[in-house]
């Protein structure tokens, strides 16, 4: 089976394998692969100063057996006191040691709330990276992380901004504290499939996480979920097992 994060016929099982030190990321993919794992999203910023080099970005992902990586560089965590342009180096260097898909935080080099740059130039720099991220072999994620309700028209122009600065998938995370507006999310969900030319991933947190658990089979790409939950991983993100079984069953 060729694994791809493009072109699938149903939404990647993406699991996130998050630690300080490569010895871990590899117990869990030892674990996933057998369990259903299709890609492995690794999240740098979580890794200590003395593992981030090139020998170990090339061991990472060639240990993956084949799954395609998608890999994360955000300012939190061990990336703290960091400036985005550092960020943003270390971004390429991970595409050029192998990672197939590079998040590109959307307000890299333009700090604001919702995570949508509006500086001109730091937009400019933004395309830039993208190219350059594209000259290594990669794909880029664009990705604001908004955290609460928002309306359909708003995502729809963060989204349809991502598309136009370059990014081959749109990922925004919104939120849901009621059944209205995880209801409302669904609806975004499927206008976002009408109206963007490229693939996305629409998340929510909050009270309702549906989208979490079946937004691959309305619309989303990717599922991001992880084989088991520790002190590194994301609480909202489901078990591998529990979203494999989720899109079995509503394939049937």
């Amino acid at each position: 089976m060729e694994y791809d994060f493009f072109n699938h016929e149903k939404a990647t099982l993406t699991v996130m394998v998050q630690a300080d030190n490569p010895a871990r990321i590899k117990q869990l993919m030892d674990k996933a692969i057998p369990a259903g794992a299709e890609a492995f999203g690794i999240q740098f910023e979580q890794m200590l100063p003395e593992h981030r080099k090139p020998e170990v970005y090339r061991d990472l992902f060639s240990y993956a057996k084949g799954r395609p990586s998608y890999v994360t560089n955000y300012r939190d965590r061990q990336n703290a006191g960091k400036s985005d342009e550092e960020l943003s180096d270390e971004l390429v260097e991970l595409a050029e040691c192998g990672a197939d898909l590079c998040d590109v935080m959307g307000d890299y080099f333009d700090r604001q709330p919702d995570e949508v740059a509006v500086d001109e130039n730091a937009i400019n720099k933004q395309m830039e990276l993208i190219n350059r991220i594209h000259e290594k072999g990669a794909k880029v994620l664009m990705s604001s992380h908004i955290m609460k309700f928002t309306p359909a028209e708003r995502v729809l122009e963060i989204a349809l901004e991502h598309q136009r600065r370059g990014a081959d998938i749109c990922k925004i995370v919104v939120g849901a504290d009621n059944m209205e507006q995880q209801l409302e999310n669904l609806k975004i969900i499927n206008m976002l499939k009408e109206k963007l030319d490229i693939p996305f991933l629409f998340l929510s947190g909050g009270e309702c996480k549906m989208l979490r658990r079946v937004g691959g089979e309305v619309g989303a790409c990717m599922y991001l979920c992880v084989y088991e939950h520790d002190s590194f991983s994301t609480l909202t993100q489901p078990l591998l097992s529990d979203v494999k079984l989720i899109r079995y069953l509503l394939n049937k």
